[in-house]
């Protein structure tokens, strides 16, 4: 209860540089691109992709991937709908304050759940945010299994695994859908980067 009720006495603080002031002096508007598919998709790979392109640009930017996001500020959470609630909430308030801060911001998370993304959505601000659902079946993911989740998941060994325990909603109107199945990450890109950066073709291309 003491904890409740110190959260009703918090107000917010105004504070003297503004998220266009930061914006200003970066020259580009932040934002928050967020990819959304199953383990193995090629989400990360991606969005690495896309942070190297937009570097090379002179862009500001932040790449916050499920993994090493979990390491640290969400080590204490599992695996079950409530925490994978809990993990998607937290990474939407870090990505908004670091869009705050005048970057362009990538996240790479399963984030299973439509409900959750939609939250994100409207916490970050339609306007800054572009879904990414990377589409690759989960027959795909699970011949590769990069990270041999999978395997461990069909033995036993790790439950509620997204798309085999645990269910996948998948995006009803993202912004961009991608297929990595086949598709060269190349193309891929130049795909994410006609709607990040209109009419400006990828440097990285050849």
């Amino acid at each position: 209860m003491a904890i409740l009720q110190a959260a009703h006495d918090l107000h917010t603080q105004a504070l003297s540089i503004t998220r266009r002031d930061r914006e200003r002096m970066g020259g580009h508007k932040g934002r928050v691109i967020w990819f959304t598919g199953l383990s193995g998709s090629g989400k990360s790979t991606m969005a690495n992709a896309l942070e190297l392109e937009l570097h090379a640009r002179g862009l500001r930017t932040y790449l916050l991937d499920g993994d090493n996001v979990r390491q640290g500020l969400n080590k204490d959470l599992g695996f079950t709908d409530a925490d994978r609630v809990e993990n998607i909430r937290r990474i939407a308030e870090v990505a908004r304050l670091m869009m705050d801060a005048g970057l362009i911001v990538m996240t790479a998370f399963i984030s299973p759940f439509r409900r959750e993304r939609e939250m994100a959505r409207a916490l970050i601000g339609s306007e800054n945010f572009l879904e990414v659902y990377i589409s690759t079946p989960l027959e795909v993911c699970e011949q590769r299994d990069v990270k041999g989740l999978y395997k461990k998941a069909r033995s036993g060994l790790l439950p509620n695994m997204t798309g085999l325990h645990s269910p996948y909603e998948a995006p009803e109107h993202p912004d961009i859908e991608l297929d990595c199945s086949n598709a060269p990450a190349a193309q891929s890109l130049e795909k994410i980067l006609h709607v990040v950066l209109p009419h400006q073709p990828s440097q990285s291309a050849p």
